[in-house]
């Protein structure tokens, strides 16, 4: 005789763990919770209609509430599981006669109703309820409802219906109005997350970190769903278990070393790198349309932690913790209306590849798109262009100089005809217009004067200059112990330091939207970009982290002060000069006046009314003219947009 071993394959993880209490049930809290209080106070109602997502656990809380109905302990919250109805409705159970499970699918015409109208009337055989469980109630015809319309609005007391249905709009409303209806929801992604993290640990499986969301993602709120997916993973996993390169494989979704690589190739302007990356999708076989929908999704993260910065520390966003730091990089490599108007593209992108025939050709226009901002001539284009031009001044360290007026010549005024010397154009301000334009300064306080004498050669070693009276120059703002504003500025890396060791989330902030604004002997101020971020700054705690930096770097106790000022640079902090008494002349909080101050006898001064070569000041002699971090709050309007933008004021309207 032949033995044959039959070995028997496992169950699927959704039936395996299929919960048996209410207490089991996941993300669905405002279901469950109504129900176990009804069952413990015996004031269940005859008829319950549980809708919502497919996988959300609606059929099993109908089970579950059969179950607590027929339990001998009943009235309970939760069955006992001891007893002979509790033992027959567990997961591995062989099932009650008295609870009776329909699809309303395949039995749900106006016969299938009438023959269940007849033997609802007959008594439970050995449980205290009759149960009926219709499942896919949708699909009962409206013949169907009307025919179980009398038996659901005057059941006998010892018949019990519930009603599960994806679709509850199309149970006809006389049927509604006779049940107690309650809406079960998707499960949110941190819930099902740690549900699948506790299963892959009683399956004893390892599953990398960076796996688990894709499967998530896959299961789209849906426990059966995820479940189905990480079964299939774990099928298919070798000795290292579930990887994440395993998980983008079988799952198709694109892999972050794709995604990090067509992100940073936009953040550099990097076009090959971009159509590099196209080419790599549909080389390798995948999907452009799914490599559109992840691109959008890698979008929609940096543009939350672009306003959020702390999102994937406070799990905003559910990503692996090395990941989340590669985020904060990429986003802080842009700024965000270029952002925004990226991810308004690649949507709008997505939308039009929907049965497309030529989907490679429509997603190369679409990252031809984010690329050519300058094409885009919406307002998102203009605010995109202007991102990545302060994006660009960030980077270079400075901003552009300002238009400086030509030195007044002792010859007479030029002739009409005669071309005057067009500005020094910087890269900057030609990203914004096509051709340079002439610009004159907006102001001037008096008229320049005549040179006493032709003018000489400025010599660095040579040139000196008369005092200037102290009311004519006034010093650079001071703060405590002598530190300029200058100073503290160049502190601030140190500053940052300090505070990245005391508490990352305040770093992220300052070092990407705060700038130092003044500083006096009793008080720091600190410009941020925008309201958000001095709300962020203020109820965070953060003030507290940055007066104990300073205290700790510079020996300074400030009282912290914060200001919105939408002009701030952050990161725009230049290189120390070679003296350190240097401070800008720029830093006075005075006026400037590029008119020629000097007197009769004086050496002849520049456009800038100094003479060449010299400040007027010993300290200031070394720093740089054009030194960013120059204290700029004495400009007016016309004169900042002039600096920063070389823009030129045609016409001036006045609105009364």
């Amino acid at each position: 005789m032949v033995r044959v071993h039959v070995v028997e394959a496992p169950l699927a993880l959704y039936r395996r763990y299929r919960p048996e209490t209410f207490a089991e049930v996941i993300g669905q809290d405002h279901v469950t919770s109504p129900l176990r209080s009804a069952l413990a106070n015996n004031r269940v109602h005859h008829a319950y209609l549980f809708s919502g997502p497919r996988g959300c656990g609606k059929t099993t809380s109908a089970r579950i509430l059969a179950r607590a109905l027929n339990c001998a302990e009943a009235p309970v919250a939760e069955p006992c599981g001891v007893c002979q109805s509790c033992r027959d409705l567990a997961r591995s159970g062989p099932g009650s006669i008295d609870v009776i499970e329909i699809d309303a699918a395949s039995h749900g015409g106006v016969d299938d109703a009438r023959d269940l109208r007849e033997r609802a009337f007959f008594a439970p055989v050995s449980s205290r309820y009759k149960v009926y469980i219709i499942d896919e109630a949708h699909m009962v015809t409206a013949q169907g409802f009307n025919a179980l319309l009398k038996l659901v609005e005057e059941p006998p007391p010892h018949l019990k219906f519930i009603f599960a249905t994806t679709e509850p709009d199309k149970v006809i409303g006389t049927i509604r109005s006779r049940t107690h209806h309650y809406p079960f929801r998707l499960i949110p992604p941190r819930v099902l997350s740690e549900y699948l993290r506790q299963l892959c640990e009683l399956e004893k499986v390892s599953v990398e970190p960076a796996a688990l969301p894709l499967v998530v993602r896959a299961g789209a709120g849906s426990a059966r769903d995820a479940l189905s997916v990480l079964d299939q993973l774990i099928g298919g996993a070798g000795e290292d278990g579930v990887t994440y390169r395993l998980a983008t494989a079988l799952l198709g979704y694109t892999p972050d070393t794709l995604l990090d690589e067509v992100v940073d190739a936009f953040a550099a302007q990097d076009g090959g790198g971009v159509f590099g990356v196209v080419d790599k999708v549909i080389e390798t076989g995948q999907d452009p349309r799914r490599f559109t929908e992840d691109l959008l999704r890698r979008l929609r993260d940096l543009v939350i932690i672009s306003a959020v910065p702390d999102a994937p520390a406070t799990g905003l966003i559910d990503v692996p913790q090395d990941q989340g730091e590669r985020l904060v990089a990429q986003a802080a490599r842009f700024g965000r209306s270029d952002l925004s108007r990226a991810a308004d593209t690649v949507a709008t992108g997505l939308t039009e590849m929907r049965g497309a025939t030529a989907p490679r050709m429509l997603l190369e226009l679409v990252c031809a798109r984010v690329l050519l901002p300058g094409a885009d001539d919406s307002v998102a284009g203009v605010l995109a262009r202007l991102d990545r031009l302060e994006r660009r001044m960030s980077i270079e360290g400075g901003s552009p100089s300002p238009p400086q007026a030509p030195p007044p010549q002792a010859t007479p005024a030029p002739s009409p005809l005669q071309a005057a010397p067009p500005p020094p154009v910087t890269q900057e301000r030609s990203f914004l217009s096509e051709e340079p334009r002439d610009l004159a300064p907006t102001a001037a306080s008096t008229p320049p004067a005549e040179p006493s004498g032709p003018e000489p050669v400025a010599d660095d070693k040579t040139a000196t200059a008369e005092p200037v009276p102290a009311a004519a120059a006034p010093a650079a703002g001071s703060g405590s112990g002598g530190l300029t504003l200058v100073d503290v500025r160049r502190l601030w890396p140190d500053l940052l330091e300090s505070v990245k060791l005391k508490r990352r989330y305040t770093w992220i902030l300052l070092s990407q939207n705060a700038q130092i604004a003044a500083v006096d002997d009793k008080t720091l101020t600190v410009a941020l970009v925008n309201a958000g971020a001095r709300n962020s700054f203020l109820s965070g705690g953060s003030e507290e982290i940055l007066r104990q930096s300073a205290i700790d770097v510079i020996g300074q106790d400030w009282r912290i002060e914060a200001i919105v000022d939408p002009s701030a640079r952050p990161g725009s902090h230049p290189a120390p000069p070679a003296d350190p008494r240097a401070v800008p002349a720029a830093e006075a909080p005075g006026p400037r006046e590029p008119a020629d101050r000097s007197r009769p006898g004086e050496q002849p001064t520049a456009g800038d009314g100094r003479p060449p070569g010299a400040t007027g000041n010993e300290a200031d002699d070394e720093a740089d003219r054009d030194d960013p971090d120059a204290d700029d709050h004495s400009l007016g309007g016309a004169q900042l947009l002039e600096r920063e933008l070389g823009a030129r004021i045609i016409e001036e309207i006045k609105h009364d």
